[in-house]
């Protein structure tokens, strides 16, 4: 694709750019910026609402009890335990059992501030979640053409 046909179809980038390659005037491989192109859009937005379905879920789950409000503010960050474990360095098991709220309300303050830092969050926001999902997506419809 030349440089100029660089589709630039605003999406969920809002501001920001994203960047394919595309052929320059001399015939040579450049770096392009992109605002999106509308099947991109349309997939990012499936996954989007396939993220928040699931969040949802998790956070009904927690609400219930069934789960800890790890498991929500692990989703949130779209982690898994293996990935939470490596990055909090103990062992996944050890956040598996973390997702059961007995066990949670039972951590050391050691453990939730490095759960916490991990996450980006607040110990209390940490042992809490919120009433409603709070993840924000721009809408493509509001988004304005960016082309001009």
């Amino acid at each position: 694709m030349k440089k100029e046909d660089v589709p630039q179809h605003r999406g969920l980038f809002g501001q920001r750019r994203a960047v394919c390659y595309a052929l320059d005037s001399d015939g040579e491989y450049v770096l392009t910026p992109t605002a999106g192109w509308d099947p991109a859009n349309l997939a990012n937005r499936q996954a989007w609402e396939a993220i928040a379905e699931e969040l949802t879920e998790i956070l009904h789950r927690v609400q219930a009890g069934e789960l800890s409000p790890l498991a929500y503010h692990m989703a949130r960050n779209q982690m898994t335990a293996g990935m939470l474990a490596k990055y909090v360095r103990i062992f996944r098991w050890r956040v598996r059992r973390h997702l059961r709220p007995e066990i949670f309300s039972r951590l050391d303050a050691a453990t939730l501030q490095r759960y916490a830092e991990v996450l980006r969050i607040s110990v209390e926001e940490l042992q809490r979640v919120p009433d409603e999902l709070d993840l924000e997506m721009p809408e493509i419809d509001e988004i304005e053409d960016s082309e001009a």
